[in-house]
């Protein structure tokens, strides 16, 4: 596998017509075969620091988090999109959140510009679950589809979830728009989705795997050639911190902590004893690294040239 971080310039120096500088955009390039993968951003999220920390124990968490720099109050990680060219197909693994849901994020369509892919260009829309900042984007500020000609994919089961009319009110309050938000969206792309289950090999070289408790249908996919693999891990692994220094941990990112934290655990093992290469939507240097183990804990090594 051949990894190359480098930084594709639009418009770098100009100024745009509101007066601010045009963004720059750096994308990953991950060679496995002939499949050429890209981790591209869609800005990050700001998110309070109990989202994640609350309820854990204050000094072992401070041992993990001192280290690498994270603070306690708010964090802000990286949305990474994969997008993945083989032979004629431009997959592209989640939308990213479009604009209605937060302001700093939204950047895909800028990113995909930066490295030459326009909207219909997309090939295939795969998705691995329904939060915000994976699915909002699939529609316009006109409620139309954005990757116009793309064909959608969900898991069944995630599919099941989000479009069940109770499910707005068994999700909790603070997430019961996340229900509304994806219900419509859904709705909106429905003649344009197909379905899959675990273990199916959703396009050539590509099989899903289930990896519930982020969310009821959540999938993450392998990407083979040969003994050459990376797995397009979603939220599954959530952060670069307490997900891999104790992923029995529970998160109040996941729907279903305790299910979560054991697929986490699983997925973490496979990863570093198969040394498979990873790339999380919300890991660090465009999520893309490999898992190492000591004892019962784990840590991300981004791969940098």
């Amino acid at each position: 596998m051949n990894i190359d971080r480098r930084l594709l310039l639009a418009g770098l120096g100009s100024v745009a017509v509101s007066g601010l500088p045009r963004r720059s955009f750096a994308a990953t390039s991950v060679t496995i075969g002939d499949y050429e993968i890209l981790s591209v951003s869609d800005g990050n999220l700001v998110l309070p620091g109990a989202f994640y920390f609350d309820g854990l124990p204050e000094q072992e968490l401070n041992s993990i988090l001192t280290p690498l720099g994270v603070p306690k109050d708010q964090v802000e990680p990286p949305c990474n999109v994969t997008l993945l060219r083989h032979e004629d197909r431009v997959v592209l693994f989640d939308a990213g959140s479009g604009d209605g849901f937060m302001p700093s994020a939204g950047a895909l369509l800028d990113s995909l510009d930066a490295v030459g892919v326009a909207p219909e260009d997309v090939t295939h829309l795969v998705l691995t679950h329904g939060h915000p900042d994976h699915l909002w984007g699939v529609l316009d500020d006109f409620d139309d589809p954005v990757f116009t000609e793309a064909e959608h994919m969900i898991g069944q089961t995630e599919w099941d979830y989000w479009t069940d009319t109770d499910t707005v009110n068994t999700i909790g309050e603070d997430r019961a728009s996340f229900a509304v938000g994806a219900a419509r969206r859904l709705e909106a792309i429905e003649d344009r989705i197909s379905f899959f289950g675990d273990a199916d090999e959703i396009l050539p070289g590509i099989m899903a795997h289930a990896s519930f408790g982020h969310t009821p249908g959540h999938m993450s996919f392998e990407i083979r050639s040969g003994s050459d693999a990376l797995l397009v891990g979603g939220d599954a692994i959530g952060n670069h911190h307490i997900a891999f220094a104790r992923p029995d941990w529970a998160s109040g990112s996941d729907q279903n902590p305790e299910m979560a934290a054991e697929v986490r655990t699983r997925l973490l093992d496979k990863l570093s004893n198969e040394n498979i290469a990873l790339l999380g939507f919300h890991l660090p240097d465009g999520g893309v690294g490999r898992v190492e183990r000591k004892d019962s804990a784990y840590r991300f090594v981004s791969e940098d040239i």
